[in-house]
């Protein structure tokens, strides 16, 4: 998707939306005025313009204030959508399509109809901006950057992006809505199964950081062509795994990947499979994990909390290539029979059984102060290979 970031079709604005001189732009909690680019005005340049036309399927028509008072919305309220959606300020240009129009009339209908509180409304919008914000720059920078250089000396790039955009459009924006409605669809399936309405909110999750040792080092060493396929490599790695067994990838921070999983044993078998994938590749540096199990409040797309936090400080305390994991996900491991309370019981369930039945070893570490968390007692987790006593 290529638009110029002074347009409202650009995602990665500032965070403003739209006002006149007379109409002062409403002020919300979450994004103070002073963020706000006033400077922005729509481009002039004649490619940008048509490939503008093309991805949002219509002509500029509408200033702001038009285009709020066409929706029957008020100026301050298309304001905060636009802020939120993540849109720059573009004063009173005539820079809007119809689609601008239907989409404010939406929104505000969803809030006139009761659907939707107004600053539910606002999240919806905020979310849904910074999400696809993203996702608009990955496929500008790492996927529609290579396939428009010119394939035949002599040919200018805007002769190649027009055309290749065009064929382009209509499939991603297919594939981009069979996965939202897929992901859609998993994610109203877990809060349908939520014990209680609180329980929709505020669930007890395991939640689990993975972190790569000594990147600072490595961001001094490696050409930035190198780190950026190196973090690459690894995100794709932890994504990969997060999915296939289970879990949920709640973001990516370069060095370092925050999952969430339903159980223990899920979080469990995936941070040993992220050491033991990255322990194979010699190209990639050391790991190290923490996780925790408890409350956890989930909210756009993020997970916060005590919870959140210490599994957090588990990772900047784990050694290199292991594991930790907190009391709770201990304890949760042994109640469901994925690891034993004790040796002692391993080895007395191994020679009754003939195997040993857990798939997991818990070792308890030294008792530790955790910053903001007072003393935490960490278990080393490991896989327990079965055996059949001699």
């Amino acid at each position: 998707m290529t638009v110029d970031d002074t347009s409202p079709g650009a995602a990665h604005g500032r965070g403003s939306g739209s006002s006149g001189p007379s109409t002062p732009i409403g002020r919300d909690q979450h994004t103070p005025l002073h963020e706000v680019d006033h400077t922005a005005h729509p481009t002039a340049d004649p490619l940008a313009i048509r490939l503008e036309q093309l991805i949002l399927g219509a002509e500029r028509r509408y200033t702001p204030f038009q285009a709020a008072r066409s929706a029957g919305v008020s100026m301050e309220l298309a304001s905060r959508f636009w802020r939120a959606m993540g849109f720059a300020d573009i004063g009173q240009a005539r820079a809007l399509t119809e689609a601008d129009v239907l989409a404010l009339r939406r929104l505000a209908g969803l809030v006139e109809a009761g659907l939707l509180s107004e600053p539910m409304a606002v999240q919806v919008a905020r979310s849904t901006g910074q999400t696809t914000a993203r996702l608009a720059e990955w496929q500008i920078d790492s996927f529609l950057e290579g396939l428009t250089e010119p394939p035949e000396p002599g040919m200018t790039r805007t002769e190649v992006t027009y055309p290749l955009v065009e064929l382009l459009l209509p499939e991603l924006e297919e594939f981009l809505v069979y996965v939202w409605r897929r992901q859609l669809a998993a994610a109203t399936g877990r809060v349908v199964q939520a014990a209680d309405d609180e329980e929709m909110v505020d669930r007890r999750l395991a939640v689990g950081f993975a972190d790569l040792v000594g990147f600072t080092r490595l961001t001094r060493r490696l050409e930035e062509e190198e780190l950026g396929e190196l973090v690459e490599a690894f995100e794709t790695t932890a994504a990969d795994l997060v999915a296939a067994h289970g879990g949920r990838l709640i973001k990516t921070l370069g060095d370092e990947v925050l999952y969430a999983a339903d159980d223990a044993r899920t979080a469990a078998e995936i941070a040993l499979r992220l050491i033991e994938t990255m322990e194979a590749d010699p190209t990639m540096p050391e790991l190290r994990v923490g996780m925790a199990f408890g409350t956890v409040t989930t909210r756009m797309g993020d997970v916060f909390g005590t919870t959140v936090n210490l599994a957090s400080r588990l990772t900047s305390i784990a050694p290199k290539d292991a594991v930790l994991v907190d009391g709770a996900l201990a304890e949760e491991l042994v109640r469901t029979g994925d690891a034993p309370r004790s040796e002692k019981q391993a080895e007395e369930e191994a020679a009754e059984e003939g195997v040993a039945p857990h798939r997991f070893a818990l070792q308890p570490m030294w008792q530790r102060p955790v910053r903001g968390l007072g003393v935490v007692e960490p278990w080393l987790l490991t896989r327990r290979e079965p055996k059949i006593p001699g």
